[in-house]
């Protein structure tokens, strides 16, 4: 399908692009880029890629599709560096859980959105960071959302469309602007607010009791609390605004439960945690489908 893919930033997401790529014989090439040149020599090692370059400017040389794998926050560097060997007939795209961020580095580097440019979101993951945790199925049945604008050529949105299938994704096509205001609901928030729980608890001067009595059911709940905090501050920055205005919507809501424990309102509580069940079974019979 390609001749030579370049993955910037070779962990847990870009790593497994290059695994999927290999096990489905996508490419003939893969050539990793990173600033932990220990990293990259892993990665070999690992088989995960065949070649490494520090420099992005020497590893997107003749590549054909160019895939930034790094964390949010890098991209506007990444872009500024892309900007300098950029090829109008490549395939660009990223896995960043941010998409109007993306649009504004873009926007900021290139003057314009290039057409060659297809920001992306595959909906995967895991709470184990690096290449070491990179594995070849990681997409398979999951979905991997695309957010193409109108300046974006047809003939790209289709080429990464039958890509992402092709490494196992399905595949669907949002605007920028639903997908952050999705996610900063559906997947941002809720890591804020495991990594919030843990750090009250830790914060609990019975630290040692409360975390050795802990059920499992705090175990599930803050399991995401262990996922690569550089990255998810990250992302709450580059969707603040929507994830902001969510988090107000919880906090008012938890407001309202607070008042309803105070004054003993157990039909209160009793209708919003018979709605929530309905609702997160509601969810589960989606998932099934």
């Amino acid at each position: 399908m390609f001749k030579k893919m370049c993955v910037i930033g070779v962990g847990l997401i870009g790593g497994s692009i290059a695994r999927a790529s290999k096990r489905n014989a996508l490419c003939d090439e893969i050539i990793g880029v990173g600033r932990n040149e220990a990293h990259l020599k892993k990665a070999i090692e690992l088989g995960v890629i065949d070649d490494y370059e520090l420099s992005i400017v020497d590893a997107v040389k003749g590549a054909d599709i160019v895939v930034v794998c790094s964390p949010v926050g890098s991209f506007e560097f990444v872009f500024q560096q892309l900007k300098k060997a950029w090829s109008k007939d490549c395939l660009y795209t990223d896995v960043g859980s941010t998409k109007g961020s993306v649009l504004n580095a873009l926007t900021l580097v290139f003057g314009e959105m290039p057409s060659n440019y297809v920001p992306a979101h595959p909906i995967a993951g895991s709470e184990h960071n690096g290449v070491e945790a990179s594995s070849a199925s990681l997409f398979d049945g999951k979905r991997s959302i695309l957010t193409p604008v109108k300046q974006t050529a047809g003939s790209f949105v289709e080429l990464s469309k039958v890509w992402w299938e092709s490494l196992g994704a399905r595949v669907s096509i949002m605007t920028p602007q639903h997908h952050d205001e999705v996610f900063a609901a559906t997947s941002h928030l809720p890591h804020v607010l495991a990594f919030s729980l843990v750090e009250v608890l830790k914060n609990k001067q019975d630290e040692r009791e409360i975390f050795e009595y802990a059920a499992g059911g705090f175990k599930d709940f803050t399991r995401i609390a262990s996922s690569d905090p550089e990255m998810w501050a990250d992302i709450c920055l580059a969707n603040g605004s929507e994830l902001v205005r969510v988090m107000i919507e919880l906090e008012q809501l938890n407001q309202k439960i607070v008042s309803l424990i105070s004054t003993k309102d157990k039909q209160g509580l009793l209708e919003i945690f018979k709605s929530a069940q309905g609702a997160r079974e509601y969810f589960l019979s989606l998932q099934e489908k």
